[in-house]
């Protein structure tokens, strides 16, 4: 059986930043990766650099900001009242916004104080992971046919998956 559109998979993976080698995630000290391959639930480049792979491959490969999370939206990086958010509020710190009725994480980007508590908040609300080129290792730990209802619900159920 290969990895392949309406297969469920399980890969242990790591993800490192490529421009520092940094590791930003890792399976390897929990358990493997499970998800529905053609269901959107992982990053397009992710699921094509695996597709075809067999159980027990390796693969190690590298994804442009186009083929990850896309590069840096400006419209996403907006400025909000300093009154907004809570004293002791520090660059890097991350926040939730509720938008359209949906949590958005952000990011606070810098703090532009103009008169005492006046001014502004930069906030991004880009993937962290956007205009990165990211590389990853990975190794195809299960395969199986998935289930209708699976396919039906665009998930994996059971253990690994969404409980009904």
């Amino acid at each position: 059986m290969i990895v392949c559109n309406n297969k469920v998979v399980k890969v242990h993976y790591q993800g490192f930043i490529s421009e520092t080698n940094e590791l930003f995630d890792s399976s390897l000290e929990s358990k493997p990766l499970t998800f529905l391959v053609g269901h959107k639930q992982m990053i397009s480049g992710f699921e094509e650099e695996i597709s075809g792979l067999k159980i027990s491959e390796k693969r190690k490969f590298t994804l442009i900001p186009e083929r990850a999370y896309g590069h840096k939206n400006r419209d996403l990086i907006v400025d909000r009242p300093y009154s907004d958010f809570p004293e002791g509020t520090e660059v890097g710190m991350m926040f939730e916004a509720e938008i359209d009725s949906l949590p958005m994480p952000f990011k606070v980007t810098s703090i532009n104080p103009e008169n005492g508590d006046s001014g502004t908040v930069t906030c991004d609300f880009n993937h962290p992971m956007a205009g990165k080129e990211l590389t990853f290792e990975v190794e195809i730990m299960h395969i199986r046919e998935a289930e209708e209802e699976e396919i039906a619900h665009g998930h994996v159920h059971g253990d690994d998956g969404y409980q009904h």
